[in-house]
């Protein structure tokens, strides 16, 4: 729902502000006031393309900016999630700027694009796009909706009940289509298959004959850089022996002889020897690391042969490492993915086969599907042009007949075998024409509201907007359009432009759109946007009875008109 609307410095908006409520919300004024301005203004929220010469003269930019109630509209919130726009008490604000230099689009502060605007507020499209619409308007400033034949095969679908089954065909659909794309990019392959294979194998091979294992590398780094310096290494191991065992003094001769001095002197003060028992450890201790050493000095003679291997494997491994990853983990996970690519390569056949076989299973589902959908469509197609016609009968449309032309398609389409227009009929004895040719904006807007009252709204809400639904009649018939939009206006909200007085009289709120002559020489004329009171809209709608001059007679029947209204 449109909660708010805020416009400044557009064409003679210096700067308006407006309240909208749930139910029908009427707009009026006398002609030439700006009501085809605002109109300009909401089409702008709708993703219409702005103008830098709509900014009002003198100005250097103009804003629009919509408040968009979302209670209701779960679809709508998900993709503000989706899209990264933060919402808060389910609040949805589109502000529009336009400057000399660009137009530009804001979602709650978010920069956006007109696409991702349109295709929230207002898609063509529902069931496909996957979004109701949060404004439709009709009449002689928007009535693209109505005019696309993808949008009469959405009121179609909606009247015969069939979105569910719709939205299976859909998924199947996608699904078929994605299956198609797979199939053809893996024939695609397969014409390159032998090559692949013979690229892969040699890959693989590559890597297998190093008989890798993680951390290899850094063994090799290390045995390497041992057997370098193994003159260093032997030389410490001479100076250690020397020292811990030499021939003529060693530390373990010392420490030998100490702990032998200290049994032999046991009779004369028994807790000597506790006082060395230590050094007997120590003894210990040196002695089995002098082993280590000896046996570590045994593997240090350099072998020439071994020190060529290891640079060679090392080579080796440092170009797998240049071509799959600088570690060996990811040199194996490629492995992986190669003997992978190579099973599907080695199966193609058959896993050509098993995606014709489903892509061809999911085909008989969809000739099946379509065939259900389109069964509906043409059982409904006469009972929704009977019921549209009905309702023209009494909104003064007696000479024009609403057709719903339906045609089985030989290929399958994304929405079925269904060829669906919404096509008129002047009168009996002219042809039939499409909408876009012979329907004038109050005949678009009311076709809208008499499809609206037969199909109905939709199960999200959303604002209709109703420009010239009243153009061309007038009395009982005005009587009957306003309860018709008051019907309506029950499960969603509606705004109307009228200058009827019986339409006028069903509205829950009224607003007056009026031009202000400029303060001075130096100001422009500006428009005004003003809520109405009971007094005031009693004044208002014995203006459209009477024109300029209110009388008491026009007044009388204003109240009347209310009251009728109100009833």
């Amino acid at each position: 729902m449109l909660v708010e609307l805020k416009v400044q410095n557009f064409a003679i908006i210096d700067n308006i502000h407006i309240q909208f409520g749930p139910g029908l919300n009427i707009l009026s004024g006398e002609t030439g006031a700006g009501k085809s301005v605002l109109l300009r203004s909401l089409a702008l929220l709708m993703g219409a393309k702005g103008s830098v010469e709509s900014i009002r003269a003198g100005q250097h930019q103009a804003s629009v900016e919509g408040f968009f109630d979302l209670s209701g509209r779960k679809d709508l919130l998900a993709r503000l999630d989706e899209l990264g726009i933060e919402v808060e008490e389910r609040m949805l604000i589109v502000r529009r700027v336009l400057s000399g230099e660009k137009s530009r689009v804001y979602l709650n502060g978010v920069l956006a694009t007109l696409g991702t605007l349109r295709e929230l507020v207002s898609p063509l499209v529902e069931v496909s796009s996957g979004f109701v619409p949060l404004i439709e308007m009709t009449g002689q400033h928007e009535s693209r909706s109505l005019l696309q034949k993808s949008y009469h095969l959405d009121l179609l679908d909606q009247y015969t009940g069939s979105f569910d089954l719709r939205h299976i065909f859909d998924g199947k659909f996608a699904a078929w289509k994605d299956l198609q794309r797979e199939i053809g990019e893996f024939e695609e392959r397969a014409k390159t298959q032998a090559q692949r294979g013979d690229f892969l194998k040699y890959q693989r091979d590559e890597i297998v004959a190093l008989q890798l294992s993680p951390g290899q590398d850094a063994e090799i780094e290390s045995e390497l850089k041992r057997m370098k310096n193994a003159a260093k290494l032997g030389g410490f191991l001479e100076m250690a022996e020397e020292i811990l065992d030499g021939r003529e003094y060693s530390l373990l001769q010392g420490l030998a002889r100490v702990v032998s001095r200290a049994q032999e002197l046991h009779s004369l003060d028994p807790g000597l020897s506790s006082r060395v028992e230590g050094f007997a450890e120590a003894k210990e201790r040196i002695e089995q690391g002098l082993f280590e050493l000896r046996a570590y000095g045994k593997n240090l003679e350099g072998d020439p042969q071994r020190m060529e291997e290891l640079e060679t494997r090392l080579s080796q491994l440092r170009k797998l490492q240049k071509k799959f990853g600088s570690r060996i983990e990811e040199i194996l996970h490629h492995l992986q993915s190669i003997e992978t690519e190579l099973s599907q390569l080695e199966n193609a056949d058959e896993h050509l086969r098993e995606l014709n076989t489903q892509a061809e299973k999911l085909r008989g589902d969809l000739h099946q599907l379509a065939s259900q959908l389109h069964e509906r469509r043409q059982n409904g197609a006469k009972l929704l042009a009977d019921s549209v016609n009905d309702e023209l009968r009494e909104l003064n449309m007696k000479g024009v007949r609403f057709h719903v032309e339906i045609h089985r398609m030989d290929s399958l389409t994304s929405t079925g075998f269904s060829d669906v227009e919404f096509q008129t009929q002047p009168s009996l004895s002219s042809p039939k024409y499409a909408l876009a040719k012979v329907a004038s904006g109050g005949e678009l807007s009311r076709i809208l509201l008499s499809l609206k009252r037969v199909v109905g709204t939709g199960k999200y809400p959303r604002t209709y907007l109703f420009d010239e639904v009243d153009t061309g009649v007038s009395g009982q018939t005005a009587e009957k359009v306003g309860k018709k939009l008051h019907s309506i206006a029950q499960k969603q909200q509606v705004i109307c432009v009228t200058h009827l007085p019986q339409v006028a009289a069903y509205g829950d709120i009224h607003f007056f759109i009026e031009k202000e002559a400029p303060a001075s020489t130096k100001t422009s004329v500006s428009m005004n946007v003003r809520r109405l009171g009971k007094k005031e809209r009693i004044e208002e709608i014995a203006r459209l009875i009477s024109g300029q001059k209110v009388t008491s007679t026009s007044r009388a029947h204003a109240e009347v008109l209310l009251k009728q209204a109100q009833a």
